[in-house]
């Protein structure tokens, strides 16, 4: 029981990851089309037409394709959160490297 329980969360992880992935691609896929459909709706601010048309062509395109949709995560063990932009991985993973010396540079602080 426990180790199904264990499998599950392993492969939900990297489904998640998978989708982040798949996600990153189609930002960086669409991500000059988009910025450009934007700077155009910028430019046309006075005609309600133009902008609508606009709009309906940024909805056409695929949502995942929205940088806001991306997600910064762990590329070793996919954890979501706690993700440290400057090292690229999570806080956990990050404060065993620093006690076990991999990282130089930087000192784990006890009192």
């Amino acid at each position: 029981m426990i180790i199904d329980e264990m499998n599950t969360t392993k492969t939900r992880k990297n489904r998640q990851t998978r989708r982040n992935i798949r996600r990153e691609a189609l930002i960086k896929k669409f991500y000059d089309k988009r910025q450009a459909l934007k700077k155009q709706l910028v430019e046309a601010s006075g005609d309600l037409e133009q902008q609508l048309k606009i709009i309906a062509q940024i909805e056409k395109m695929p949502r995942d394709s929205s940088v806001v949709r991306g997600r910064n995560r762990c590329p070793i063990n996919g954890r979501p959160r706690g993700t440290y932009r400057k090292v690229g991985v999570c806080r956990a993973l990050f404060r065993s490297w620093v006690m076990e010396g991999y990282l130089p540079g930087f000192v784990m602080s006890s009192w």
